[in-house]
């Protein structure tokens, strides 16, 4: 095959797979000059951006054949950018979710978008950096850090990133400076299943004021602790659940459950993972210059507190 038939294939490709991957994804009408895509991930189930979204109600979808259909959220996690809305009786296409640890850097993938109009719009590019689990600023859990190398241009956010199999691997959303970030497919379906179940996110509670703290290096010895920080207790609430373990104003937490505390992002993670509510974990303090080891059972932090 010639060069130029080569690059006509896989022009042809690309353009294929915008096709077909395209009707699943939506505009998400929601009081904003310009709007967010968002994927039909499941069968009635919208997914977009959290943080592109002015208001959550009287929200219509526009899709593929320019008519627009209301939605309904069923729930939203601002700290891993996702918000899940149900759609009722609308005939359009069901994304095919794929795995996003499937992708290599270089491999080339698209950003999909779709205007307010109805119009698809699509982005090509390569994956520039995957890495392990992170955590977002406001503190959720992300299972991989995936950067792809495509310009987010107004109304891509909350669209889909696609894979060559045509398969959706992530939703899209702007990092730092406006650069692209994917959410990838196995965190939208965690959450997912958490909103479908609870209408909300469970997040641990433990009910206390912390501060991060510098461990001295004589006490770090002593004590054979391989952290150089910690997180010290400032408030304690009355009947909380570290109230009810023994935890005491002045302690200073080092680790949950086996892993290392250094500072109060570290239990911000532990608590969002929502799987830790309801257990009951193990816990060192130092304690007057000694380590004392707790058992706290992990609360549910209420939805006024979120």
């Amino acid at each position: 095959m010639s060069s130029s038939n080569a690059l006509m294939a896989l022009s042809n490709n690309i353009a294929d797979i915008v096709e077909q991957v395209g009707g699943a994804v939506v505009a998400v009408n929601a009081g904003r000059r310009i709007s967010p895509s968002g994927i039909h991930w499941r069968k009635g189930i919208i997914v977009t951006s959290d943080e592109s979204l002015r208001r959550y109600d009287e929200i219509t979808v526009t899709l593929s054949n320019g008519s627009t259909v209301p939605i309904t959220l069923i729930g939203r996690d601002s700290t891993t950018d996702i918000a899940v809305f149900k759609v009722e009786n609308a005939e359009i296409p069901v994304a095919n979710i794929g795995d996003a640890k499937t992708l290599k850097v270089g491999h080339l993938v698209l950003g999909l978008g779709r205007s307010s109009e109805g119009d698809i719009r699509a982005a090509i590019g390569a994956v520039s950096v995957v890495s392990g689990a992170w955590r977002s600023m406001n503190g959720g859990n992300i299972d991989q850090f995936i950067r792809p190398d495509i310009t987010l241009y107004p109304g891509f956010a909350g669209g889909p990133l696609v894979d060559a199999a045509a398969c959706v691997v992530g939703m899209n959303t702007s990092g730092r400076r406006g650069t692209a970030l994917t959410i990838p497919a196995s965190t939208v379906n965690r959450v997912i299943d958490q909103l479908l179940a609870k209408g909300h996110i469970a997040r641990g509670y433990l009910g206390l004021g912390m501060q991060p703290v510098r461990l001295p290096n004589n006490l770090r010895t002593a004590l054979n602790l391989t952290s150089v920080g910690g997180v010290i207790v400032v408030n304690v609430e009355p009947n909380a659940p570290a109230d009810k373990a023994g935890v005491l104003i002045g302690d200073v937490l080092v680790s949950f459950d086996g892993t290392l505390v250094d500072d109060t992002g570290d239990v911000l993670a532990f608590l969002n993972s929502g799987d830790r509510v309801g257990k009951t974990v193990k816990v060192q303090v130092i304690r007057g210059g000694v380590l004392v080891e707790l058992a706290i059972a992990i609360g549910e932090r209420s939805a006024s507190e979120e």
